[in-house]
């Protein structure tokens, strides 16, 4: 089977039901900013994530597309949001929206799609939809958690490696498993099922966010789609940096130190940056991240019972960890 074509096929479902979604065109202020965010593009891995969690327990993609779309809509209010607080220009090649509109804009824009997420999600029809809401919501509360770590971090002069672990379980991971889980969900999995596939959520969902952390400094910026260094240029603690500060000596852990207290760098330094990362270890230390949890990931695929959706789901991890943009 040709894993990659069913995976564009899928992405492609997912593309066409964002682009029908929103029938509202007034006020404009509100929903133009939300098309042109659904409109935006994406790998669409949560949405893929629940129609291949579901089918790996016999159930169908229609099932679970509504699903499937929510979680996406509900991952772009949060990249909104983030950008604003970020200080973003660019997202996935394009201006976002508080650059291209105002910031009063990227607010109620996003608001709406959190709105708009919920009305999608609503639309599955299943026994189980109060599972699968309880699921929904809990993972909208954990990722406002994360990012309000992610926030503070900023701001901290002690930060550790674990503590950084702790808020991209929250940010990234957290909802990578709910994708999983209501999928799971819909397809009326049993116990073991369930949780063997939020943990894979769980373990993709870290690799996904160390795997960012390097291609932000490592990635083509053309392919990327936006400022390489960019968590440098706006003082934000990786885990390249914090790996990094374990391990540096002299001038490299001055150099470290001095960008704990003080915060974000010019673009300039990006590069000095990026060889203090090789110097330290950093790079491998993420890579070898990453590929512990591909590899955590794929053994709860053995909870389940064979089939080309469970088969999927294992290429799905491989293809993350290898991808470079």
């Amino acid at each position: 089977m040709d894993f990659n074509q069913r995976y564009l096929e899928y992405k492609t479902n997912v593309d066409e039901y964002l682009k029908r979604f929103i029938d509202e065109t007034q006020p404009r202020t509100l929903y133009q900013p939300a098309k042109y965010v659904l409109d935006g593009g994406g790998k669409r891995i949560r949405p893929l994530l629940v129609l291949l969690s579901c089918e790996a327990v016999g159930g169908s993609i229609g099932e679970a597309l509504h699903a499937g779309v929510a979680i996406e809509i509900l991952h772009n209010f949060t990249l909104v949001h983030d950008d604003i607080m970020d200080h973003a220009s660019s997202r996935r090649g394009r201006p976002t929206v508080h650059e291209k509109w105002d910031t009063n804009v990227a607010i109620l824009a996003g608001d709406a799609l959190l709105a708009l997420a919920y009305r999608a999600l609503l639309r599955t029809s299943s026994s189980r939809i109060q599972e699968i809401s309880k699921a929904f919501t809990e993972g909208v509360v954990i990722v406002c958690e994360g990012q309000a770590y992610d926030k503070e971090f900023e701001s901290r002069s002690r930060v550790g490696v674990e503590d950084y672990l702790v808020m991209i379980q929250k940010k990234t991971a957290a909802m990578v498993a709910v994708a999983s889980e209501i999928g799971a969900l819909i397809g009326n999995a049993g116990d073991r099922e369930l949780r063997a596939l939020r943990a894979y959520g769980e373990s993709v969902g870290r690799a996904f966010q160390v795997q960012d952390d390097l291609l932000d400094i490592i990635a083509d910026e053309k392919k990327l789609g936006k400022t390489i260094g960019g968590d440098l240029v706006e003082g934000k603690k990786t885990f390249l940096l914090l790996e990094a500060l374990k391990h540096a000596k002299g001038k490299d852990k001055s150099v470290l130190l001095n960008f704990m207290k003080n915060g974000g760098i010019p673009k300039r330094r990006v590069a000095e940056f990026r060889r203090i990362y090789e110097r330290t270890g950093a790079l491998e230390a993420a890579r070898s991240q990453v590929k512990n949890d591909i590899a955590a990931a794929k053994s709860q695929l053995q909870q389940l019972h064979e089939s080309d959706a469970r088969s999927m789901l294992s290429w799905f991890a491989d293809m993350l960890m290898h991808r470079t943009f």
